[in-house]
Order: structure tokens, then sequence, then C-alpha cells
């Protein structure tokens, strides 16, 4: 939680003011009793009605400066969480947008949206309450304990036995629940994971009806997720009750205590008041800060999984070594790949070159490892082993930014965002033109599409669900070519287009007058038998490279792929 503080750093005014107002507020809390006692011994038992009607006076005044000292407070307190909670989701995701791919794949998607929206709330309210409480009840409690000794010290020691009694049991039961709600915590980020993939695959598990399994599975998941919650509720909701037997239990001792010393002469019937209203102030305000210890042990609980996030760091190396090796556009030298926490390398000793403006084939089963190798480019992740190089110059050593303005991605599925067409391709390029999108629109083969639903203007909802596949995927394409990249990589963007859109937009692709170094990436052998290289994988290692021909005749997996797809009587000289 201390590194989450410094996010209060630019309300320091509010966090000094709020807790100020309150402890004013419980400063003319303690002195009514006192106000009480003397209306009681000094004006009821002498029948003084003025100065009946001047205490009076004094506790209205008491009440009214009071309330505007809470709600004061309440207002300081409120701007400083609120703005707490800002600054936290800022920084939790500028975070997420700088890890790397191995830090996401590790934590996964639902987790972090728990974090950034569940997880940043419990926190905020956490640091709301504190500033308003956490002073204010600690001081009215051992404030109480201290009044009560001027009145009667030895009726006071009923405070002094109370008090540690009601720590313990309040503290105890923090300490025991603070880590079944970080489990609570952790079953909502299943609980999100499965809502978001039902959400997002809605259609597909319409298509195989498994509606009913669906649900099962997540009413399992929920049950389980409500035993846990009320395992945790339990033991939080024991402290109440606990406390007020606690507190009962001190005001029947009290009682009996003032009443014999009421007997003996020792105390008068308005000290015994005073002390049972202290004893009544420190139960309310213990059972407040039972409350706050339940939303502090949450908000704790919230905090470390938010600052696990905070402390990690993107995991992609980088270096400072710039020195020109080769004037090839790409080069793999040896290069192997192995996820985090896999048990097995997805690439295995890949090793060829690209010449500028060359066309790179990669085809392979499914599994082989061509979107692996392809993601090693825009150094999306680290190769385990040996060098990716780009122009000469080993990916490590470019910012990422500067690597991945010069490449171009089209992602195996196509990813778009809410807003219009215009909208999303300048994620391309910020500052393109009406003219170059529109050209970019016409060489992905979407352009008269988009004229039918508005051009440019045209809304595009999130995740592209008002367009098909193929227009998804034509509007991906379009947006990487907005920004002209030197390095053009097409992840088997063209799987759900026909043969006859697809060779139209690849003709397009091929004849780009900047000519950028294109990596097309397929399962299918007719994408890629225009390519300068064709690039054949298996299992994660190259078993095959060089032309459509050559290869027909040398790799038995190219020949069987393409015999799969066209017919072993078509002839191999296409």
């Amino acid at each position: 939680m201390k590194k989450l503080l410094i996010y209060l750093k630019d309300y320091k005014k509010e966090s000094f003011l709020a807790p100020l107002f309150k402890m004013l507020e419980a400063i003319f809390e303690l002195i009514v009793p006192l106000v009480v006692a003397s209306i009681i011994d000094n004006g009821i038992l002498n029948n003084d009605k003025g100065f009946i009607i001047s205490r009076s006076g004094i506790l209205v005044l008491l009440a009214v400066v009071g309330m505007i000292a809470a709600i004061t407070a309440q207002y300081f307190a409120a701007k400083a969480a609120t703005g707490f909670g800002k600054e936290l989701r800022h920084s939790l995701f500028d975070k997420i947008q700088s890890l790397s791919f191995s830090e996401l794949d590790k934590i996964g998607a639902s987790s972090l949206i728990t974090r950034i929206t569940t997880d940043a709330n419990q926190v905020q309210n956490g640091v709301n309450l504190v500033l308003r409480l956490f002073l204010r009840s600690p001081f009215i409690v051992f404030g109480a304990m201290i009044m009560a000794f001027t009145v009667d010290v030895k009726c006071a020691l009923i405070f002094v036995g109370v008090i540690p009694l009601l720590s313990l049991v309040v503290f105890g039961i923090m300490v025991y629940t603070i880590p079944k709600y970080k489990k609570v915590q952790n079953h909502l980020d299943g609980i999100t994971l499965k809502t978001r993939e039902n959400l997002s695959g809605a259609r597909v598990i319409r298509a195989f009806t498994q509606e009913e399994n669906e649900i099962e599975d997540f009413t399992k998941k929920n049950n389980l997720l409500s035993l846990l919650q009320k395992s945790v509720g339990r033991i939080s909701a024991l402290m109440n009750p606990v406390t007020y037997v606690i507190i009962n239990a001190g005001v029947i001792l009290l009682i009996y205590s003032g009443a014999i010393q009421v007997n003996e002469g020792n105390l008068s019937q308005g000290e015994v008041v005073a002390l049972y209203n202290y004893m009544s102030q420190i139960l309310v305000e213990l059972i407040k800060l039972a409350n706050l210890i339940i939303t502090v042990t949450k908000a704790l609980a919230c905090a470390s999984r938010i600052e696990n996030v905070l402390n990690l760091e993107n995991s992609l190396e980088h270096n400072s070594n710039n020195a020109v090796q080769t004037n090839h556009a790409v080069d793999f030298r040896n290069v192997s790949l192995r996820y985090k926490d896999a048990s097995d390398n997805s690439l295995e000793n890949i090793t060829f070159s690209a010449e500028k403006g060359n066309v790179i084939g990669v085809i392979g089963g499914t599994g082989s490892g061509k979107t692996s190798l392809v993601s090693l480019i825009p150094h999306f992740y680290d190769a385990t082993d040996g060098e990716v190089l780009v122009n000469g110059v080993d990916v490590k050593s470019y910012s990422d930014e500067e690597l991945r303005l010069k490449t171009g991605f089209v992602l195996q599925k196509a990813a778009l965002f809410k807003g219009t067409v215009r909208d999303n391709l300048k994620w391309g390029r910020e500052n393109a033109s009406d003219e170059d999108m529109l050209s970019a629109l016409e060489k992905a083969q979407i352009l008269d599409s988009i004229k039918e639903k508005g051009g440019l203007d045209a809304e595009i909802e999130q995740n592209g669900s008002n367009l098909s596949g193929g227009q998804k995927q034509r509007l991906s394409v379009a947006r990487a070519l907005v920004r002209k990249p030197e390095i053009l990589v097409l992840d088997d963007s063209s799987s759900a287009l026909d043969f006859a859109t697809e060779a139209a937009m690849r003709k397009e692709i091929l004849n780009l007058d900047y000519n950028p170094t294109v990596f097309i990436v397929s399962q299918r052998a007719s994408s890629v038998m225009c390519a300068d290289k064709i690039i054949v994988l298996d299992d994660g290692a190259v078993v095959g490279i060089g032309m459509h021909s050559d290869l027909l005749e040398s790799c038995e997996v190219y020949k069987e792929i393409y015999d799969s797809q066209f017919g072993k009587e078509d002839t191999y000289e296409k």
C-alpha cells in the first residue's frame, strides 16, 4: 500500500485537512457529555432553567459547528480519494500499455480488467474511509477514556480493560481476513474471464448449442466465489456482535460501579451519565472502526494485487549495439524462441535473410510457429537464442517506438476499435490525409464497402462487430498500409477472403510504389506462391527455404500442403 500513497502527492492539502476537520468534530463531540453532566447536576437538580437553556444553547452550537466540520472533512476526503483513484488508474493503465506480450500473457486480460476496475475502486474507497475515520475513531476511543479519568478514576479503569480487548478482536479478525479477501479477488478474476469469453464468443457458443454447459460452468464458478465470500463474510460479521457484547458488558459494569459510587456520594448522577455517554461513544466509534477495518482489509488485498502489476517490468531486452552488420532488411541468425513457462521451444534454430523489397512467404501447418516467427521482427518477444536484425541492427538496439514505426503488422485476429473508419485508420499514421486513407482502402479491396456504409466517417462498433470477418481483415490491412512501412507483415490476414479478393489485394500490395519488404504468413499455398522466398515451418523448425517450384521438388512438407489444396494431378510448375 505504501507504494500507492505516492498518488496522493497532488492532494496533500486535502489529505491533511480531511482528518484535521474530523478531529475538530471529534473534540466537539467529546465535550458534549460534560455539558450534559453539568445540565443534570447544576441545572436540573437546582431547577435552574436559565442554566439549562444556556447549556442547551452550547449543545446546539457544538452540533452546528461539528456538522460544518464533518461536511468539510467529507468534502476534502472525497476530493482526495477520487483524485487518488484517477491517478492510480492512469498509472495502472500506463503500466499495462508498457508491458511486453510475455507479461500480458502471464497475467491475463481478465485479471488486468479486474485490477483496474474493481480493485482500484476498493482501494479508492479505502482511502476515503481512512481519511475520514482512521484518526477520528481512535481519537474518540482514547479521548473518551481520558475524559472518563477526569470524571472518575475508578470507573475509568473499566475503559482500560474494555479497549485492549476490543482492539484484540478487531485486529485479530483483520489479520485473518486479509489473505481471504485476496482469494476472493483472485476468484473474481476467473468470473471476469468467463464472462469476457462468453461475451466475445457468444456466436460460437450458440452455434455449438453450448449455452447450458456455459451456464453450468459459470454457476459453479459463481457458487465457489459466493462460498468464499460467505466464509470470509462470516468472520468479518463477527466483529459487530462481538464488539457489542464487550461494550455492553462494559456498560453494565460501569452502571453498576457508578450506582455504588453515587450511593456512597463519591459521584453525581450527571457524572454517571457522562461516563455512560463516553462508553456509548466508544461503542459507536468502534462499530465505525470495525466497518473501516473490513473496508481497509479489502483495500489492502486489492492494493497488493495492483502493486504486483505496478512492480512488473517489461522483460524485453534492450542494448546499445548499433553497429551495422548486414545490408539485409531482415536477418534471423540461429534464432530460437521459448515462451515463458513453456517446456519446449516454439522456434528452433531459424536462419534466413530477406532483402529490401523482397516478398517472403511463411507457410506451415497449424502450430508450426509461423506467428511466433514474424512476432520477433517488431520485437514483441525476445528471442531465447540467436539474433533478429532489422536493417542490419539487432532489434534489441531499437527503441520499441522506432522499430514499430518501421513495421506495419496485421495480426492474425483482426482487432478494430469503436469509432469511425477514419479513427481506426489513423492508428496506422495519425497525420494521414483523407487521400492516403482512401488509397489504402482501395488497395485493401474494401473501399466500395466503406463508401456504402458512409465513407471515412462510417461508425465501427466495438471490435468491428458490424463488419463481416473479411471486411475486418481488409480494414486491418488498410490500417497497416496507411503507415507506408518499410516492413509489412501480413499474418494470415486473408483467411476470411475469397481467392479472387485475396489475389486482387495481394497484387496491389506487391505493386506498392514505396517497395516494402513483405512477409506473407498463410496456410494457403496460393498466397505464397508468388514470393521471392518461401520459408516452410514444421513444429518450429525450418524444413525448407526457396521458391515455389524448387520447394515442390525438394520439400516434402510444402509438397503435401500444395497437394492437399490443389490436388496431385496439377502441374508443379505453377
